[in-house]
């Protein structure tokens, strides 16, 4: 048995594992890698015969866990995909969006798409929901288990196993006491752990401290200086978390008056599904936008807005456009509240640029940066070892995937020292699976 890391190896999107037993060939995960040129290069190559993949196993919505899911089946793949019901609904918004602005991105570059619209909508056929906790047998040989990651919405750890060899893929583990979601199922046995690693090497702020910087951030923005704030956010996940907060802090009487606007259409359709699983407090004044048109009017408001868009890295979408009319006035904030990877608009902010260039022009950095590290839907280091700390042996390999490379070594040298064998996984690396008993 054989495991290829085709993905989030030595970087943290891209998520993609081939397992091949002799019995079947599948997936754990077909994601889109994300940030600059080499990123489009990558996702138009696969490592495989998209023909010759049994099933995919997905363990959540996020487009660089499911991005490529189009491409795959348009390449020949006809297998089953198996995600939550929660998963299969935000994907039916997610990957037709995802496909509308490849063709979109394309256009513009005179080159074929990724994947179109269409192709997005037909892989939608291929999803079969799971339960939580109930066992599925996708092939006779494999049988597994998906447990809750807390991550977002739908999000889920993967129980698999191959005959004697129980696999498992920690998928997005969440940070207990994250708002929206449960916080992550225990597990105590594997022989082979493929654990994230995007905050291996830090620990985040806790939620409380969190809700004092968000409040600030507001506060200091929309009352002291008289401008914008400026929201990018995953379109599935960060937006609700945000509004869970904004709604809190509304309760409590710690923020402004604001003008609230979620400006993109995922958000909004992401936002309802939801509330078919879960509970956000009142958010008062708030706008949901959905035309271009209501978009662009966003832009002609001066001071008192909070504009929550995507994409959450500022690489595409509707934020863009807001960073472009906000970013060099003073008065304003821009407040990132998620991971930014190497190579994103978003990271270059992050990491103090004073000018960046937008649709192709250069903007001088000149509003105010806040980094909210703690609201990360993504476990902590401190929280990734209470995790491991659950199992009731260690496995017999251990490897670190899903981060850049510094926080996937600083991980593994952690694990290690807890007497576990801990690799971090390298990009295009294959392993065997070694059956229990067998040296």
């Amino acid at each position: 048995m054989k495991l290829t890391f085709l993905g989030a190896a030595g970087e943290v999107t891209g998520s993609c594992y081939l397992v091949e037993t002799g019995e079947t060939s599948f997936l754990i995960d077909c994601g889109m890698f994300q940030g600059g040129r080499a990123a489009d290069f990558k996702n138009r190559r696969f490592g495989f015969d998209p023909r010759r993949i049994d099933f995919v196993l997905l363990s959540h919505a996020h487009l660089d866990h499911s991005g490529l899911i189009p491409r795959l089946t348009a390449a020949g793949f006809r297998g089953p995909i198996y995600a939550t019901r929660p998963t299969r609904d935000l994907l039916g918004v997610l990957l037709p969006d995802s496909g509308h602005l490849q063709e979109r991105e394309a256009e513009r570059e005179g080159e074929r798409p990724l994947y179109t619209e269409k192709d997005a909508v037909n892989s939608l056929r291929r999803l079969q929901p799971v339960e939580y906790d109930s066992e599925t047998r996708p092939h006779p040989s494999v049988r597994c288990r998906f447990r809750d990651a807390g991550h977002i919405l739908g999000s889920a750890i993967l129980e698999i196993w191959l005959g004697r060899t129980k696999l498992v893929f920690s998928g997005d583990l969440g940070q207990p006491g994250h708002p929206v979601v449960s916080d992550p199922a225990l597990i105590e046995s594997a022989d082979v752990l493929l654990i994230e690693s995007t905050y291996g090497d830090r620990n985040h702020k806790s939620y409380v401290q969190t809700l004092d910087e968000i409040a600030f951030a507001l506060t200091d923005t929309l009352s002291s200086r008289k401008g914008n704030v400026v929201i990018p956010a995953f379109a599935v996940g960060r937006t609700q978390d945000i509004l869970q907060i904004i709604g809190e802090l509304r309760q409590q009487g710690r923020v402004p008056r604001m003008d609230l606007y979620v400006d993109s259409p995922m958000a909004t359709a992401a936002t309802r599904i939801t509330l078919k699983y879960a509970e956000l407090p009142d958010l008062g004044n708030v706008h949901f936008t959905e035309s271009l048109e209501e978009s662009m009017r966003i832009n002609s408001v001066r001071a008192g807005a909070v504009i929550i868009s995507a994409s959450g890295m500022c690489d595409g979408g509707r934020i863009k456009h807001h960073l472009r009319y906000n970013i060099s006035r003073p008065e304003c904030a821009i407040v990132f509240a998620g991971f930014q990877a190497m190579g994103t608009l978003g990271r270059r902010i992050v990491d103090g640029a004073k000018t960046v260039r937008i649709f192709g022009e250069p903007h001088p950095v000149r509003a105010k940066v806040f980094t909210i590290n703690g609201l990360s839907a993504h476990a902590d280091q401190a929280a990734l070892l209470d995790w491991l700390g659950h199992f009731k042996r260690a496995p017999r390999q251990t490897w670190v995937v899903h981060g850049e490379p510094l926080a996937a070594r600083a991980l593994r040298d952690k694990i290690r020292k807890k007497g576990w064998t801990a690799n971090v996984a390298s990009a295009r690396q294959a392993i065997e699976l070694v059956p229990e008993g067998k040296p």
